[in-house]
């Protein structure tokens, strides 16, 4: 054993994808060493067949000198479809070691091309079944398997102009709900793939689909309007059958088919579900089902193969179980479940109940200041499932087809409920959402503050159920692209999310309008203009993916999408360098917007430019690292005219910003669209809107996201630190003050007296405004990346100590070279740092406030300590480069006797340090005779400033916070 080796091996983001199109998939691992310091040198991949013998390889890439340990493209010979491929991977590191060969992984193919569909798509003979009817189809098909040869192999390939469950001889062919999914229906629409071959029985068989309406016929938007996509729910299957002996048998969707109803009588992805378990057809997905009763199906005409591509998202799955924390009886006499957390998904629940009894929950977020069960914000989502009991014993039921989003569960008709309540083992939520794989952790001293990165968790599980939805609980529930460019960078910090953005984008892509224009949400069921900000997803959320996973193929894909709309918009201005032209939604929902209205006081024109400004350099900076020399020189100097155009218009002649609201500095400090001095006076004046606004904010989703950064990273962090903290209206943690476990959409929609913010758009799951957790992990915690470098290659890890607010702090991401780790904690002036660099990587740690001097390394000085590469002091503290590994750093941090008084010190504090007192003394003499010392001693420098009676002037407090900084 060489103490070095490659594991976590992945192909295009998953592990043992089954059925994927994609002829040149990438290979992704990690390296597990003992050593600090380690690199890869050099890689060796090889691939085998579907017999997995790696002496008879398809492609063996021999000894290649890279340090690339992702995103590393096959290029064998062409792939077959329907096709297993295993491979593995050794490794050679930087001193010279060879690991053994990795643990062998695989994908397999899917069906590659259109023409290997031989299945047509089916729907019920509409002379028989209505098209239009409410209840779920139920398709079904028997078939005989040989029984003279074993099967191997059993593949199943299936989608639905709807959603569906697929049966074979009475099981579930997987875990997966609402396939296929949400997509540009009319230009994609997923495919997926299950392996059921444990499923298939010598002789008899059985086939069994059932059919809802889901997305595709639900009245998405806000018309209510059903059909969106299409008037005939209709499925497509193909089964193949590999025996032993090398044959293979099909089974395909035809008129050969049969069609009826179940139990499931309506299923909207808003409005719910109603199940009548009388009406179930107990084993209708078997072999020797009686189907004399069932119907024909027809060919469905109007749906091609041509938009058909193989599943890209992760598959929706239930991903966790929670039990109801309390039952009650509200003042108005509802009985209802709470469920301790608002969640997404559904209630499973089990009864035994008299034939026919009538059960039935409804779903909601909040109860209002009564106490009662409030679904007013639900607008015309009924969000209501009901049952009806089939009785003769215990029975058990969750919805099929469709989602709700919830805390609290109002159920009616539960046997036994007036008189004993509702028995809590008989319920069960069930989250459903993405099942991406969680990488991202953040911890801190302030338990309000960890339970708003549990919020921003939950928010985001909630709303990325396929697509990212802006809330999953009202009429809406659609893909915005204004939230998702906001949230995306913490949304990858937190979760896996190539597969799911790559879908997404791809529909973007899609949709974009022929002006380049892009719709306000994906997939488009809203229509309409193109706003700025919302737009910009179009640049922001590829550039996004490419910095966390350094996915050039995606970043490809979507450049000609990117420069589209950066073009859009130089066609709209009435000069080619500004945008004040058009609908724009602002800075929505801000604080400072006129009343009756949603668009805050920031001019759109300025917001808008300031987006145009932003998306072109990331133009400029994609179309670099494509190597597009031709676009990089185009899009940098569009940019260099925009960020001018910004300034001239925007910016007065004497450096001020001519918009006085925060978010207006805000943009322009976060899109480094003003340098040098004038930066440096937007920076101070936006840091005195807030100081003057008593530390509270006034932005909205155009602004907010970038508020704490903007103040961090322009020497303001203490000012972001006290927004952070502040838990009065407006701030993060007022909604944490009552009681909150997501995110909501307004910063008061439950205000202080208990009413709400009105019913027509208050959602209390809207992820937005948790894109304040990316400035958690990157500036409090200070886990960050080098820009330049992309996935987290060099890692940049710079802790900002939070002004006596926060006493530790620690943030951990599983990027794709393995766990990055940085935690810090202060102890007085001590300081200890933590971090965990994954192999083949390397990071640049600043430590704020140390000195080379004094600065140790697991109890050693710096001197020769093994992974730290170089060390030097700067103006913020010393600089280390460091190889993978774990260290722990201890040096006292003379900054914090420079921090460790400020205006919001109060003077009995200050008087207990007899240094600090000295300088108290020196300035104030006249604190220190009679009464007026006693009064004024529990106000705060700030306080004393602002108290004329005290005649201490804002010049005096200066002098004093300089003075108490030498000590």
């Amino acid at each position: 054993m060489t103490g070095l080796k490659a594991t976590d091996l992945t192909c295009e983001y998953q592990t043992s994808p089954l059925g994927i199109d994609i002829k040149q998939p990438r290979i992704s691992w990690q390296l597990e060493s003992d050593r600090r310091g380690t690199m890869q040198r050099g890689c060796r991949l090889v691939f085998a067949g579907e017999d997995g013998d790696f002496s008879r390889p398809v492609w063996d890439t021999g000894e290649i000198m890279s340090d690339r340990s992702i995103q590393v493209t096959y290029a064998g010979p062409e792939l077959k479809p329907r096709t297993r491929y295993h491979y593995r991977v050794k490794v050679w590191d930087s001193f010279g070691r060879e690991s053994e060969w990795s643990e062998a992984a695989w994908w397999e193919t899917g069906l590659l091309e259109q023409d290997a569909w031989q299945a047509e798509w089916i729907t019920p003979l509409a002379s028989e079944i209505d098209p239009q009817a409410e209840p779920a189809f139920l398709l079904r098909k028997s078939f005989r398997a040989r029984e003279d040869a074993s099967v191997v192999s059993a593949r199943i390939y299936a989608t639905a102009a709807g959603v569906y469950e697929l049966y074979v001889n009475g099981q579930p062919a997987s875990e997966d709900l609402l396939a296929p999914g949400w997509t540009s229906y009319q230009h994609r629409l997923q495919y997926q793939t299950y392996d059921v071959t444990a499923l298939i029985q010598p002789g008899g068989n059985g086939i069994g689909i059932m059919l809802g309406d889901g997305w595709y016929r639900s009245n998405m938007g806000f018309e209510d309007k059903n059909f969106r996509y299409g008037e005939h729910r209709a499925a497509l299957l193909q089964l193949h059958v590999r025996y032993a002996d090398g044959s293979e048998e099909v089974v395909a969707t035809d008129t050969t088919w049969k069609a009826s109803f179940g139990a499931i009588q309506y299923s909207t992805i808003y409005h719910g579900e109603t199940y009548d378990a009388r009406e179930e057809q107990e084993g209708w997905s078997e072999a020797e089902f009686d189907e004399s009763g069932w119907k024909p199906v027809q060919v469905c005409e109007g749906l091609s193969m041509d938009a058909l591509i193989a599943q890209e998202n992760s598959p929706t799955r239930v991903t966790q179980t929670l039990r109801p924390v309390a039952y009650f009886k509200t003042p108005a006499g509802d009985h209802v479940l709470d469920m301790g957390q608002n969640m997404v998904g559904r209630m499973r629940f089990t009864v035994s109940a008299p034939t026919g009894t009538r059960i039935e929950w409804k779903h909601a977020e909040v109860l209002d200041k009564e106490g009662n069960i409030y679904f007013g914000n639900l607008r015309p989502a009924k969000q209501k499932v009901i049952y009806f009991a089939k009785g003769g014993g215990s029975e058990t039921y969750a919805p099929h087809f469709t989602f709700m989003g919830f805390r609290y569960v109002k159920v009616e008709g539960y046997p036994g409920a007036e008189e004993y309540g509702l028995p809590l083992d008989a319920f069960a939520g069930e989250v459903i959402h993405t099942d991406m794989e969680p990488t991202g952790e953040f911890e801190c001293s302030d338990a309000r503050v960890n339970q708003l990165q549990s919020n921003i968790m939950w928010g985001q599980r909630g709303n990325f159920l396929d697509v990212p939805t802006d809330c999953p609980q009202r009429d809406e529930r659609l893909g915005w692209t204004g939230d998702a460019q906001v949230f995306i960078s913490t949304a990858l910090f937190n979760y896996q999310g190539g597969p799911f953005f790559t879908k997404w984008l791809h529909d973007l892509k899609a949709e974009q309008f022929p002006n380049g224009g892009v719709p306000f949400v994906i997939p488009d069921v809203v229509g309409g203009a193109s706003s700025a900000a919302w737009g910009d997803a179009a640049v922001i959320c590829p550039w996004t993916v490419y910095q966390y996973y350094g996915d050039t193929w995606l970043l490809s894909e979507q450049f000609e999408s990117m420069k589209k709309w950066v073009e859009f918009i130089r066609a709209q201005g009435e000069n080619e360098y500004l945008w004040n032209t058009g609908f724009h939604f602002g800075d929505w929902l801000a604080l400072d917007a006129k009343e009756n209205s949603y668009v805050g006081a920031t001019p759109k024109a300025l917001v808008a430019t300031a987006y145009y400004a932003y998306s072109t350099r990331i133009v400029r900076d994609a179309a670099r690292a494509l190597g597009r020399e031709d676009d990089l020189h185009t899009y940098g100097e569009l940019y260099e005219q925009v960020k001018q155009a910004f300034q001239d218009e925007f910016i007065t002649k004497n450096g001020r910003m001519a918009s006085p609201t925060q978010t207006a500095h805000v943009l322009a400090l976060a899109f480094d669209l003003v340098d040098g001095s004038v930066r440096t006076r937007v920076a101070r004046e936006l840091n005195d809107l807030i100081v003057e606004n008593d530390y509270h904010l006034t932005t909205g989703f155009v602004g907010t996201p970038y508020l704490c950064f903007a103040l961090s990273g322009n020497g303001y962090h203490d000012t972001a630190v006290k927004l952070l903290m502040q838990e009065s209206y407006p701030g993060w943690l007022y909604s944490v003050s009552k009681g909150a476990t997501t995110i909501w959409e307004h910063w008061d929609s439950i205000k202080a007296d208990g009413s709400f913010w009105s019913d027509d758009m208050n959602s209390f799951n809207h992820y937005a405004y948790g894109a304040i957790g990316d400035w958690l992990y990157r500036k409090v915690a200070g886990l960050d990346m080098d820009v330049s470098v992309p996935a987290f290659k060099h890692i940049h890890l710079e802790p900002y100590f939070g002004l006596k607010k926060l006493s530790f702090a620690k943030a951990a991401h599983r990027s794709m070279y393995g766990r990055i780790a940085v935690g810090w904690r202060v102890d007085g002036a001590n300081i200890e740092v933590s971090v965990e660099i994954p192999p083949n990587t390397t990071a640049e740690l600043v430590l704020r406030g140390a000195y080379v001097h004094g600065l140790k390394e697991s109890g050693h000085e710096l001197a020769g300590v093994d992974g730290v590469q170089s060390a030097a002091e700067t103006g913020q503290g010393v600089r280390l480069i460091l190889g993978s590994g774990c260290y722990t750093f201890t040096y006292m941090n003379k900054d914090m006797f420079r921090i460790r008084y400020t205006e919001d010190s109060r003077v009995d504090e200050i008087m207990n340090d007899e240094a600090a007192a000295a300088v108290l003394r020196k300035y104030i003499p006249h604190f220190f005779v009679g009464a007026g010392f006693h009064f004024m001693k529990k106000s705060s420098l700030k306080q004393l400033a602002e108290n004329t009676m005290a005649r201490i002037s804002r010049e005096q407090i200066n002098a004093i916070l300089e003075e108490l900084a030498s000590l």
